[in-house]
């Protein structure tokens, strides 16, 4: 048997080991401290140049995120993530990566001590798990008839971005779109997402 033939870029290093390990950990904290300053409530913009040339100031993480040429696998890992963030759930980009970004930074130094990645990703389950108990203890049930109740989760929601002044006025067109779009099929409650393109 012959040994493969890789075809590489006479450029590109190839790293194995903790070696790049470290350097995906690196990688991804650097993305998340790009998007860090953005999340929050004094949260700051970003000029970024667009493509095309353009200017356009923003604290969304993903459209951040989108504007960046990364060449790094980890780093394309994390962007990939902002974007199946966006498409899924619609909110949370920019938490996303920084929560990503700072589990991994964790996991740094144990990495350094010769932990093996299976014993340290077993221990982020457990805390998963730890964390998912919590949040079940001190949760509460929320009445979908009670207008009032519903009105002031989508105030907390809408008091995270940029248009907090308007949040009472936009709460209200909210929670009215929502209940449009809202359906009940056997007895499991859904809502219809479209997403409309020009």
């Amino acid at each position: 048997m012959q040994a493969p033939v890789f075809v590489l870029n006479a450029n590109v290093k190839r790293e194995t080991g903790r070696k790049a390990q470290l350097g995906n950990v690196f990688a991804a904290k650097a993305v998340a401290d790009i998007i860090r300053t953005c999340l929050g409530p004094r949260a700051m913009l970003k000029m970024v140049l667009d493509a095309m040339g353009g200017i356009v100031l923003t604290n969304d993480g993903n459209a951040i995120l989108r504007e960046i040429d990364v060449s790094h696998p980890a780093a394309k890992s994390m962007i990939e993530l902002s974007r199946a963030q966006d498409e899924n759930v619609g909110d949370g980009t920019t938490s996303v990566i920084i929560l990503a970004g700072e589990v991994l930074h964790m996991a740094e130094p144990w990495i350094e001590k010769g932990i093996h990645p299976r014993l340290i990703i077993g221990g982020y389950v457990k805390a998963l798990e730890d964390a998912l108990a919590v949040m079940e203890r001190f949760s509460s049930k929320v009445d979908l008839n009670n207008r009032e109740e519903l009105l002031k989760i989508v105030q907390n929601s809408i008091g995270t971005k940029f248009l907090a002044k308007w949040a009472p006025s936009l709460a209200g067109l909210a929670l009215d779109a929502v209940q449009t779009v809202f359906s009940e099929k056997d007895g499991q409650k859904e809502i219809d997402i479209i997403n409309m393109q020009e």
